[in-house]
């Protein structure tokens, strides 16, 4: 058998430590034991092996994973060690297909929330789960649409109590303030990355669900799982962003089930848009669309012109991605054409407000971009997205409060001038973008900063601002901080 090649990523990450090989062998035997693998048994020389090239069997890949994370205080994912990255995917007995009670939800969220709180103090929860896919997710969703007895929404926590005595003594001013904090936290997460407050939002998340543990007027009980659902969002968002897709799904889906109880089909759509996002980050189109037409198919008589437009901007990205160049068009101009319809005046929620003309020609260009690779029309794709990524880069330019977007716009455009043969142009985009990228606890940004550079010294290397993108990658992107 040939020689492997050393593993320079792992390498790079284990010199930086400052451990010995004994070390991490030892931690690596430590926390197997804590996650019940007593079949592992490491020692210096496998860890030896694993500098020179060979592949660790689960669950090593997981702990070491967790244990570089623990060590630097950011996210150091499998892939970013040289190992081999897969997100576990189920498809059959998944763990989504929750009862869809209040109480229920309310015990679920608790528990999860704890659970992630306690497991985080010592990795990442996220490596322990599997992604749900196919039917095993889809079909658990489509409930979301079903009504209670009688035609009517599911009974909440306080018409299981008559009604006749309230325990909670939740104050309008209390209230406000935890809706507040949570505006808050959404506006520090698209400002600075979803690794910045994580652990503060499931936090706070945990803290309502004590809430929904009493008893209130309907109308205090449905605010309350309406502040539940945006929370549970908002964690599964930035799960997301940091790379944690089983936990961040689970949190999609507590969110939806909270939506419920709230009565809230609009943010219940939303959650489903972003589980649709999910799934077009993980390649998975068809699960995508699957998500998208239930978002649309449950907000069709509540949604707005804005959230009707974000909803068929979503849909031409999930088309893009199985190559339905026709369709995709199709869903481009809807969006579009319904963005036209939005008016001034009308109302809109604060989980919403992010969907602006600067969004939406990214979303478009974005889906263009994506045709771009899995259609035989890559040329034609490229030179239709190319505007519509311009006008992003130009809008978000002047949005202090998107930071974290205005990059991935930046390495979207990367991403044209590189499929249109533009090597210098695309580096300095994308150069930009590593700036930002720094800044920001986003692994998702940093991910799609390496891939972009990694395609262009694949095709372009020897081109003086593609080789500085790269040693700038290696320098650079590793080193941020990630505070939860």
């Amino acid at each position: 058998m040939g020689e492997k090649q050393p593993n320079e990523k792992l390498g790079s990450w284990f010199a930086r430590s400052g451990w010995s090989k004994g070390e991490l062998a030892r931690q690596v035997n430590r926390r197997a034991r804590q996650i019940g693998a007593h079949h592992v048994s490491t020692d210096t020389s496998r860890v030896r092996r694993w500098l020179d090239g060979e592949q660790p069997r689960e669950p090593i890949p997981k702990i070491m994973s967790e244990l570089f994370s623990e060590r630097f205080g950011s996210v150091v994912s499998i892939e970013d060690l040289g190992l081999r990255a897969a997100v576990p995917v189920t498809t059959v007995g998944g763990g989504v297909d929750l009862p869809w009670s209040p109480q229920q939800t309310v015990q679920a969220i608790s528990e999860y929330s704890r659970s992630d709180l306690m497991l985080n103090r010592r990795g990442f929860l996220g490596t322990s789960l599997a992604l749900t896919a196919g039917a095993a997710l889809i079909e658990p969703m489509q409930r979301w649409l079903t009504p209670g007895p009688n035609g009517e929404p599911t009974p909440i926590l306080a018409a299981a109590n008559g009604g006749e005595q309230f325990t909670g003594r939740l104050s309008e001013p209390e209230m406000q303030l935890l809706e507040q904090t949570t505006e808050m936290f959404r506006k520090w997460d698209a400002q600075n990355g979803g690794g910045l407050r994580r652990k503060a939002v499931v936090g706070q998340l945990h803290e309502v669900t004590d809430l929904l543990q009493e008893t209130y007027p309907e109308a205090t009980t449905k605010r309350l799982f309406r502040l539940t659902a945006g929370l549970a969002h908002l964690a599964g968002f930035m799960s997301y962003d940091v790379g944690m897709h089983p936990s961040a799904q689970k949190y999609y889906v507590l969110a939806l089930h909270a939506a419920k109880e709230a009565g809230d089909r609009p943010f219940g759509a939303h959650v489903l848009t972003d589980m649709c996002r999910q799934m077009i980050h993980l390649n998975r189109g068809e699960d995508a669309l699957e998500l998208i037409h239930l978002a649309q198919y449950g907000s069709r008589d509540t949604a707005s012109a804005r959230q009707q437009s974000l909803l068929y901007a979503m849909e031409a990205r999930a088309y893009a991605t199985i190559g339905e160049v026709n369709r995709c068009a199709r869903a481009v101009r809807l969006s579009e054409d319904t963005f036209t319809d939005i008016n001034s005046g009308e109302e809109t929620p604060n989980w919403l407000k992010f969907f602006s003309a600067a969004e939406l020609a990214a979303e478009n260009g974005h889906s263009f971009r994506d045709l771009a690779y899995t259609s035989d029309r890559g040329a034609a794709m490229a030179a239709s997205a190319e505007p519509m990524i311009t006008k992003a880069v130009d809008l978000f330019r002047k949005d202090p409060d998107h930071v974290r977007t205005y990059a991935f716009n930046l390495v979207g455009m990367a991403s044209v001038r590189l499929l249109q043969r533009e090597p210098e142009e695309a580096a300095t985009y994308c150069e930009e973008a590593v700036d930002i990228a720094r800044k920001v606890r986003s692994e998702r940004l940093n991910t799609r900063v390496r891939k972009t550079s990694e395609a262009a010294t694949r095709d372009f290397r020897g081109v003086a601002g593609v080789d500085r993108l790269a040693e700038r990658v290696v320098q650079d992107i590793p080193e941020f901080v990630q505070v939860v």
